[in-house]
């Protein structure tokens, strides 16, 4: 083949990929000129007054919810009902409005109480014990299972409307590091220093009173924690540090999803502190307090709205999500 051949196949060759780029280009700009989806935005509210609600009827306010569970596991519940009230059902709402108001952003906002929602009430559906204690939970499954599914749909839906990252991300490379390390740091409290005692002492023949009141209770949450939790906040801390685009665009649910679950945990452990639950310890209680500060601060740092790029809808000029 001539040298002119081979620079004209070359030539094409480049021209072809050019268009294609900017193909993709005018496609992912006309998808984020578009508002997200409404049914996302009524979802969003649905579960924030569902949340309300589950709080409002459970055992920290009317009671009428009736757990099959110990008295420690109840006053758990209460805690993360706490959490439920005056963090989840707001978050949701809020995020739903702006959804409805056209605000992408909502979408990234959503994911927080949505998989937080995930991991709540599949643990009250589960996790009681009928024949060691009684209650009435049986009858609100419609209601649990209702939000359960409404969680779903929020994850798969809202996670197409979460904006690709930018080629220059609009988080600060030191927010984006503290994001990373606080995740691995995280997993690494949970599976070390929080799960791995209570299996030690249920694999040596010694369970603590935690696993001997409600052990139904006590595996659920070590296989959420430990299949879904743990797995998630290393991942996404590690692809941080390596500086990949997926896990640029996770940072900002993960953050939600961690601060809404550490101050639910962090209710939890102040509960069964003050009501001298034997689980209850003032190590915990203060770990867990200070995870959920942290947390919080973290999601308001990555959540926070930035300088607007033309239009109330931010187009992006690069999808690559490496």
């Amino acid at each position: 083949m001539a040298s002119s051949e081979v620079v004209e196949v070359v030539t094409r060759a480049e021209a072809r990929q050019r268009w294609e780029q900017r193909l993709e280009l005018r496609r992912e700009q006309r998808r984020q000129q578009r508002p997200p989806h409404p049914g996302l935005g009524i979802a969003l509210v649905m579960l924030g007054i569902g949340a309300a609600a589950v709080a409002l009827l459970g055992p920290l306010v009317l009671g009428l919810i009736d757990y099959h569970a110990s008295a420690g596991a109840v006053a758990q519940i209460k805690g993360g009902d706490v959490a439920g009230l005056l963090l989840v059902a707001p978050v949701s709402i809020i995020a739903g409005v702006l959804v409805l108001r056209g605000h992408r952003r909502g979408a990234a906002l959503g994911l927080g109480p949505a998989a937080y929602g995930l991991y709540l009430y599949f643990q009250l559906v589960i996790g009681g014990d009928p024949g060691r204690y009684p209650g009435n939970s049986e009858r609100f499954f419609p209601l649990l299972l209702g939000l359960f599914v409404i969680a779903g749909f929020i994850i798969v839906r809202g996670w197409s409307e979460v904006d690709p990252p930018d080629p220059v991300d609009s988080v600060s490379p030191g927010i984006n590091r503290f994001a990373a390390w606080f995740f691995l740091v995280v997993a690494a409290f949970l599976a070390l220093g929080l799960h791995l005692p209570g299996l030690l002492g249920v694999w040596s023949g010694k369970p603590g009173s935690e696993y001997l009141s409600d052990p139904v209770v006590f595996w659920v949450v070590k296989m959420m924690d430990l299949g879904l939790v743990v797995p998630i906040l290393l991942s996404v801390g590690v692809g941080l540090l390596r500086g990949r685009g997926w896990a640029r665009r996770m940072r900002g649910p993960v953050a939600g999803w961690g601060a809404l679950l550490g101050s639910s945990v962090a209710g939890m452990a102040f509960v069964m502190l003050a009501s001298g639950d034997p689980a209850g310890s003032i190590v915990m209680t203060l770990a867990f307090g200070t995870f959920a500060v942290v947390a919080l601060t973290l999601a308001v740092l990555v959540h926070r709205p930035r300088p607007a790029s033309g239009s109330r809808y931010s187009i992006r000029g690069d999808s690559s999500l490496d």
